[in-house]
């Protein structure tokens, strides 16, 4: 390779390390769920977004098998040309009434889907609003909109409601949120970003991901949490998370659909997804509505562990998601914390910028409902011995790690 190439990525590699911001993943010996293998050893996997611990549900593993023994192993084109199976349409027939719309519509990712759809639904000529802790996925694809971006401080609906009154008739207006922030475990304020986009007849894009299958009376999603049915919301989400398998998708209008098959260039131009990929994500559907147990259990398990968490003294919102951040500052700090739960068979990686802002290094903790209660107290008490291990060490010296 080019020598100049050779010295830039020494370079810069040597001063992510430097920084505590070098990453190498770890790779896994076992499928993902409660418990797993890691370099050999058996440890507790709370990190995973498999919510509803679906990844590995007999159900699941049977559609997959069954796609694979009728279909093969792959669609063989885009959509557009022969990939179109019909598992494809009995999955978004299923999705549409999952998300109580018209249609739906599934791509290969979720990347994949806000990279096609964002740019769809605006361009040169028009405005997108976007939460500042949006998804990666969220932010690339506004920039490749090519429309006038604006970011407006996370959940500040007030910024965001003078921003689309001084752009008011100077082109279409696009609000795109993450409905559960995946680094953080709040909820975005979607009562009122839905009555700003029917004030200003604006959409609003809600991504799901980290909503659908968790919250909800029937696993529906943020908005079902909180009661919310607007003609001007686009539902989006994924396959990824709670639901087990892999894929990501648009919920909405027919019309929405039609125009979204014509134009988005990740679903015309991209390989259609494996057969037992469609049949284990229609399985979870199913899954879903016939378990609503794991549910309940996963809302359980997140009571107990933030209940705990408080009473460790740490700082813990009262969101109902599974997702919950022990913030530690630094870079350094969080490898600390990573590193001791690794020693005490616990597996939760150090989240460090760019994930995060300078100064908001964590550990981000995700629940499952695979989880058994005694895996959330193992977790409990490792965790108050670090914390009676940072006190000593602040007593002692101020040494560093300590939360």
């Amino acid at each position: 390779m080019s020598e100049i190439y050779n010295r830039r990525f020494e370079t810069t590699l040597e001063g992510l390390r430097q920084r505590h911001l070098h990453r190498a993943p770890r790779v896994l010996d076992t499928g993902v769920g409660s418990e797993t293998r890691i370099s050999g050893r058996n440890v507790l996997l709370f990190c995973s977004n498999d919510y509803l611990g679906l990844a590995g549900h007999p159900a699941l593993k049977a559609a997959a098998r069954d796609a694979v023994d009728e279909w093969g192993t792959g669609a063989g084109a885009s959509r557009l040309v022969s990939g179109n199976l019909s598992l494809y349409r009995d999955l978004e027939s299923d999705l549409a009434r999952f998300k109580h719309t018209e249609a739906a519509l599934v791509f290969s990712s979720g990347y994949a889907t806000h990279l096609g759809v964002i740019p769809v639904l605006a361009g040169r000529e028009d405005f997108v609003y976007s939460d500042s802790l949006n998804h990666a996925s969220i932010v690339d694809a506004c920039r490749l909109s090519r429309a006038v971006l604006r970011v407006y401080p996370h959940g500040q609906v007030d910024t965001l409601e003078r921003l689309m009154k001084e752009d008011a008739g100077r082109g279409n207006q696009l609000v795109v949120t993450d409905t559960v922030f995946s680094m953080d475990g709040d909820l975005a304020p979607l009562q009122e970003l839905c009555g700003l986009c029917e004030r200003f007849d604006a959409l609003l894009l809600v991504d799901d991901a980290h909503g659908a299958g968790v919250l909800g009376s029937n696993g529906g999603g943020a908005l079902e949490h909180l009661g919310i049915r607007s003609p001007t919301v686009v539902h989006m989400g994924t396959f990824s998370k709670a639901l087990g398998g892999l894929g990501g998708f648009v919920a909405g209008s027919a019309l929405l659909v039609d125009y979204l098959v014509n134009h988005t260039r990740t679903l015309i131009y991209s390989t259609g997804l494996p057969p037992a990929t469609l049949a284990s994500n229609r399985a979870a559907l199913r899954v879903i509505e016939s378990e609503p147990q794991r549910r309940l259990r996963l809302q359980n398990h997140v009571r107990v562990l933030r209940s705990g968490l408080r009473a460790l003294g740490f700082s813990v919102p009262e969101d109902p998601t599974p997702i919950i951040p022990l913030q530690v500052g630094t870079a350094e700090k969080a490898l600390s914390l990573a590193q001791f739960l690794w020693e005490e068979d616990i597996f939760v990686p150090a989240i460090r910028p760019p994930t995060v802002p300078e100064g908001t290094s964590r550990l981000r903790i995700s629940v499952s409902a695979a989880h058994g209660l005694n895996h959330v107290e193992r977790l409990l008490e490792a965790l108050r011995r670090y914390a009676g291990q940072a006190a000593t060490c602040r007593v002692a010296e101020g040494c560093g790690g300590a939360p």
